[in-house]
């Protein structure tokens, strides 16, 4: 049984079996018609009003799904609710325990009014922890402030399969980065008193094909390292406070009735010793999509006998089913009592049991998009922009004249949706309520260009022409000609193109929005040949939640646009951020957390592959992306010197490796300095390239800095064929790269591109602008050295500025 405090064992000691399970779950208020779940009306569960709590609530209640983000309600109203209702539940029930609040917080919390920020898959790219703490921060003020105890965030699935239609919701495709920006999330969330849940516990991006609720093939090994370690850093250098089992069967075994990863690899192998909830009608679908259950009852059974404490969103298995099974003696009630103390311990903890809970006032006002609350967000959108290509068109603020009249066009340049994630508010809840207002500043890219873009960058306000040219979806081309007139009568054209987020069939991305193809939705190609058709400068924006296939925009010797800007759903601040970035007012320093595919057919693939994993003479299939994981250019150049790296390091040991990044350039920029290594010669086939490291050195022009790395030899750790998790002895390379491809045979390319695209050339796969030092080996020395969870599994960077 889980220890606890003499309180809750006191308090679990007077429950009735019909108090207990209320405990373990959840309830839905008002959800009504609003589909925001999978199989959401398929489910059955009985939905009442508010009129119906106190008969819902006679044996008290765990959890409340979704207060503030079912529907559009106002937040101060609602909290006047909250409060009299945890009175309520005080009062009139035996025990007097309140409910645990939980709400979706992947881009913010997700309730009318609050701030939205950038998509997961932005963090990534921005490469800032520590900007991301502090956004988990605000985030989890708000929430605190409402009266909300947990948040369904961050999501450390790492991204297997760009067809997948929760890409945007993932951070990356290099579990050490998925790792490091989603523990930042944790701490900054949970440090404002709101427990964060890791979504989705184990396996859930990998599923064949990238289909949602799809099989999963991987093997023990890839789950091991690739698919743990984030979870294994939130939970034991992040203490995550709660886990949300995955939708999907690993080898045939669906996750939610999984002892061996719930609890066993859960709770014994990483020491999580918080509250499992289950992904939503997880516990149902054990009987209705995995058909291991012949009804709800034995779902239930499964679930809490593998490790699942609270049954979520609502109490159709865990209530009447499972206590009609415990009543006929088929099911062992001790389960119950570990999920419920573990529930109890869960609310002490965030003050629940506490005497004076919820008997302050609810907050009279509250701003959840505050100016502090704008600022980050447009920070981080700012920092995770990327820019894809150029050549020499941006930023506009250098050009020899300044442009008298910009078009801006395509179909996601005035949409304020078209900057936001699946799971923000406007997208997740308010597309079922088209003609709500959103209820916070969110400006387009038209907008930002309308505003004061142009005079941030030092040039004078130019004017701004607009023309749709197409819907995201669709085949209807009538609306190119307008497209085509502004551009031909503007001296550069600016095209927004790219994804709408959604649910399940509402949008071309999101929750149950897989894709067969990685081309562009729609017309959207077409639209874009025809203004870079017109010979006037084109910068293309991609508005996207996941990297499509865009060969046609970047390489080969067809007219192509002048520059490429990447952008996944970059939040409120987005518009302004990408405008900033095209005038010159801000320096791109985003790069990529997904390698840019080079076709459909080549999916799934990963930079972390092994030599089979590459182009061969052997396929007639290249798999090889037409931009790497970590890649992103900028308006100034860096360059790499003087590795200085310890020739050998004992196997449980760590190692520095100290390297001095110059910006050569003429303007100030900041540059994502990123550590590689490969494992020269392994007992298993070992990845050609991994990251080890990175950080974020901002830097004057012609200013240099000293950036040492100090490396655990863990982050060459792998699961060897016994299924023990070692650092072998033996050579190992490292070297600094400014993306995944970049070696030392690139180096040349770098001097003579300056980190960016200067010329008109078509850019062949072998010459990927990057910049790299030689390749320096480490000799690992001693034993094969155990890996335990105790071990180091975080590069230090120590940066000091010449």
């Amino acid at each position: 049984m889980p220890e606890v405090s003499e309180r809750v064992r006191a308090l679990h000691a007077q429950m009735t079996l019909e108090e207990k399970l209320a405990q373990i779950v959840g309830y839905w208020l008002d959800q009504g018609g609003n589909v925001v779940a999978p199989m959401q009306g398929e489910m059955g569960a009985s939905q009442k009003g508010s009129d119906a709590v106190a008969e819902i609530t006679e044996h008290g209640l765990g959890h409340y799904t979704r207060v503030y983000g079912t529907r559009p309600v106002e937040p101060v109203e609602r909290a006047a609710w909250l409060w009299n209702e945890q009175r309520r539940l005080k009062r009139e029930t035996r025990l007097g325990i309140p409910a645990l609040v939980h709400e979706e917080c992947l881009t913010g919390l997700a309730a009318w009014k609050a701030a939205t920020f950038p998509t997961p898959l932005a963090w990534g790219a921005a490469f800032d922890p520590e900007l991301v703490y502090e956004m988990g921060a605000v985030i989890g003020e708000s929430m605190r402030e409402l009266g909300v105890h947990q948040g369904l965030a961050p999501v450390l699935d790492v991204v297997r399969d760009p067809r997948w239609g929760r890409v945007e919701e993932c951070i990356g495709e290099d579990p050490y980065l998925v790792g490091t920006v989603g523990t930042a999330y944790v701490r900054g969330l949970q440090e404002s008193g709101v427990h964060a849940t890791l979504k989705h516990f184990i396996g859930y991006s990998d599923s064949k094909a990238g289909r949602n609720h799809a099989p999963v093939s991987a093997g023990p090994r890839e789950i091991a390292d690739i698919l743990m370690p984030p979870f294994e850093m939130a939970i034991v250098d992040g203490g995550a406070k709660s886990v949300m089992n995955s939708y999907t069967d690993v080898d045939g075994v669906p996750i939610a009735s999984s002892a061996e990863y719930l609890t066993d690899i859960l709770r014994g192998r990483l020491g999580f010793d918080g509250v499992v909830v289950a992904d939503y009608f997880a516990v149902a679908f054990l009987q209705v999509m995995h058909a291991i259950a012949a009804d709800r009852g034995e779902a239930a059974a499964q679930a809490l006998e593998a490790g699942i404490d609270i049954e979520l969103p609502t109490g159709d298995a865990y209530l009447e089913p499972l206590a009609e099974r415990i009543r006929a003696g088929e099911f062992d009630e001790a389960y119950v009592d570990r999920a419920v103390l573990r529930a109890l311990r869960q609310k002490e903890e965030l003050g629940l049991l506490d005497a004076d809970a919820f008997e302050d006032e609810p907050p009279t006002q509250i701003d959840l998009d505050s100016p502090r609350h704008q600022a980050i967000a447009r920070r981080l959108a700012e920092e995770s922009v990327v820019l894809v290509a150029n050549d020499g068109v941006l930023p506009l603020n250098r050009q020899e004249s300044a442009p008298q009249r910009v078009a801006v066009v395509g179909p996601n340049a005035h949409r304020h949706e078209a900057m936001q994630g699946c799971y923000s508010f406007a997208n997740h809840v308010l597309g079922q309520y088209p003609d709500h207002e959103i209820g916070f500043s969110i400006p387009t890219v038209l907008e930002a260009f309308q505003g004061g873009a142009f005079a941030g960058a030092g040039i004078a306000q130019p004017e701004v022409v607009f023309a749709e040219g197409c819907t995201v979806e669709g085949a209807d081309t009538s609306g190119f000609q307008a497209a085509v007139d502004a551009a031909n009568a503007s001296d550069v054209t600016v095209v927004v193109v790219g994804d709408q987020a959604g649910l399940f069939g509402r949008g071309t991305v999101g929750e149950g929005n897989d894709s067969e193809s990685l081309e562009l939705p729609g017309v959207q190609r077409e639209l874009v040949e025809a203004l870079v058709a017109t010979g006037k400068p084109v910068v293309m924006v991609l508005l996207t939640g996941r990297p499509y296939a865009i060969g046609w925009a970047l390489d080969g010797d067809q007219p192509r646009p002048a520059a490429v800007l990447q952008a996944f759903f970059p939040g409120e601040g987005g518009g302004l951020a990408i405008a900033d970035v095209v005038t010159g007012a801000v320096n791109p320093s985003g790069r990529l957390p997904v390698s840019m595919p080079r076709s459909t057919g080549a999916q799934p693939y990963s930079y972390l592959h092994p030599i089979l994993g590459g182009p061969s003479d052997v396929t007639a299939t290249d798999p090889t992306p037409l931009r790497p994981f970590g890649f992103g250019l900028s308006y100034t150049s860096f360059q790499y010197s003087d590795l200085a790296v310890d020739g050998e390091v004992a196997s449980d040991g760590t190692f520095a490796a100290s390297v001095t990044v110059s910006n050569t350039g003429s303007v100030a920029g900041s540059d994502v300095v990123q550590l590689y290594g490969h494992d020269v010669l392994g007992s298993i086939a070992r990845p050609v390239v991994q990251l080890l490291g990175y950080t974020r050195v901002e830097l004057a022009a012609g200013e240099s800095a000293r950036v040492t790395f100090s490396v655990p030899t863990t982050r060459f750790a792998f699961t060897d064929r016994r299924m023990v998790k070692i650092v072998e002895p033996g050579d190992v390379e490292v070297w600094v790269g400014s993306h995944a491809s970049a070696s030392a045979a690139e180096v040349a390319v770098e001097e003579s591109t300056g980190g960016a695209i200067v010329s008109e050339k078509p850019i062949e796969k072998t010459e990927i602008p990057g910049a790299a030092t030689p390749r320096a080996t480490v000799r690992i020395v001693g034993e094969a050295h155990p890996v335990t969870i105790a071990d180091a599994r975080i590069v230090d960077v120590e940066v000091v500025t010449a």
